[in-house]
């Protein structure tokens, strides 16, 4: 038994102290957020509540003034009701087969003997932000906050594969996860990969975050990495790995977490687009985080603008901050750099010399020289929003 095992019957009583939020469409921002409720389950902080079956709970952006946001104020998304809340890791398995030399069902300890990789990488849900687009589009009303900074821990996705040995012929490797439909009709959430983008170093099957097993809401025991792309591909609470000789073409997929084939991933707002793509690398982008929108600050006295940038795994170059809704641009300070997965922090000194409004704005540009679009650039799933934001502030 793990430290993530409690039993479903205090889950469920856990998750029905709070009710489901209904979906709020075509308010400001402002409002949005007032409307939004806390709320407590196991093992996690007070989060924004979006809906509690199945679980998506949103962190407040006052987490993210740290480097590393804290296992228990992580976001959580869950697609489909009937999710894990107990697994004996005595008996849990992670079965790999398909089109391999032979079969494999790992335990716990299997996957701790193989070479164990730590790095830093953000994780961050595809329809973060989506409150944001108008017009506005259906799906999880997320603010900024359905993202996080997180150290994992665990082994190569390629070791294993490796292990299992891949036949000739693979195309694609699939994953499952313990999360089960609550109705015959409802499609089982089962992602897939190119075997390329499988056999990348860089992704890795992770039983540790932060240094920490997984909390049970995020993945526990064993969740897939894939860094620098959306979270719509790190399935939570592996169970089953299968190698592919013909095409994936379950649901989640084929149908669902898709964007326009275009260079912006973007179509004209309210259209459809003529052809599509699975979702894949995060966009770059930035947010300010301190001050918080509505601060109020005094006139004369100085006050550091401090946020975090990051990309699609290339890292961030620079960040430019304005204090008077971008007229001019200053350069930021950049903070620890925890490698090109992670989120940067940038700070940058004002001293406001005037009374009144001010709008603050930042934008991010990675190592390959992607930047932020200043309109919101819409699709019809909500995904992909990056533009530069406005954080407005007082001073007196």
């Amino acid at each position: 038994m793990g430290p993530a095992n409690f039993s479903r019957r205090n889950f469920l009583k856990a998750a029905g102290a709070v009710s489901a939020m209904a979906a709020v469409h075509g308010f400001p921002a402002e409002l949005l957020a007032y409307e939004r409720r806390m709320a407590r389950f196991p093992e996690k902080t007070d989060l924004i509540l979006l809906t509690s079956r199945p679980p998506q709970l949103e962190t407040p952006l006052s987490y993210f003034k740290e480097m590393i946001t804290p296992n228990e104020a992580l976001f959580v998304r869950w697609h489909i009701a009937n999710v894990p809340t107990s697994v004996d890791v005595n008996e849990w398995r992670l079965k790999v087969g398909g089109n391999t030399e032979k079969e494999l069902a790992l335990s716990l300890a299997d996957l701790k003997k193989l070479e164990k990789v730590t790095f830093t990488a953000v994780i961050q849900c595809s329809g973060n932000g989506r409150s944001f687009f108008v017009p506005p589009v259906a799906g999880g009303e997320w603010g900024d906050g359905a993202m996080g900074n997180v150290t994992w821990t665990g082994a190569r996705l390629r070791d294993i594969l490796n292990s299992a040995g891949l036949k000739a012929g693979t195309v694609d490797v699939s994953f499952n996860g313990l999360d089960k439909p609550p109705l015959p009709t409802v499609p089982d959430l089962v992602k897939s990969l190119p075997v390329d983008k499988a056999m990348e170093e860089d992704l890795i099957v992770a039983y540790e975050m932060n240094g920490k097993p997984l909390t049970m809401l995020n993945g526990f025991p064993a969740r897939l990495i894939v860094p620098g792309w959306y979270a719509t591909y790190w399935v939570k609470s592996l169970s089953d790995i299968t190698v592919l000789s013909k095409p994936f073409e379950g649901f989640w997929v084929k149908s669902a977490y898709r964007i326009p084939e275009t260079d912006c991933g973007c179509v004209p707002p309210g259209t459809t687009p003529k052809k599509t793509v699975p979702i894949n690398r995060m966009t770059t982008r930035s947010l300010i985080i301190d001050p918080s929108a509505s601060s109020e600050l005094t006139l004369n006295k100085p006050v550091t603008i401090m946020g975090v940038a990051f990309s699609g795994g290339r890292g961030i170059q620079d960040v430019i901050v304005s204090v008077d809704g971008g007229k001019r641009w200053e350069e930021t300070r950049l903070g620890e750099d925890k490698g090109k997965y992670s989120w940067r922090q940038f700070f940058y000194e004002w001293r406001p010399a005037k009374p009144g409004r001010y709008a603050l704005m930042a934008r991010a540009t990675d190592t390959i020289g992607e930047s932020q679009p200043f309109e919101g650039l819409w699709n019809p799933a909500g995904y992909l929003w990056n533009k530069v934001e406005k954080t407005e502030v007082v001073v007196k």
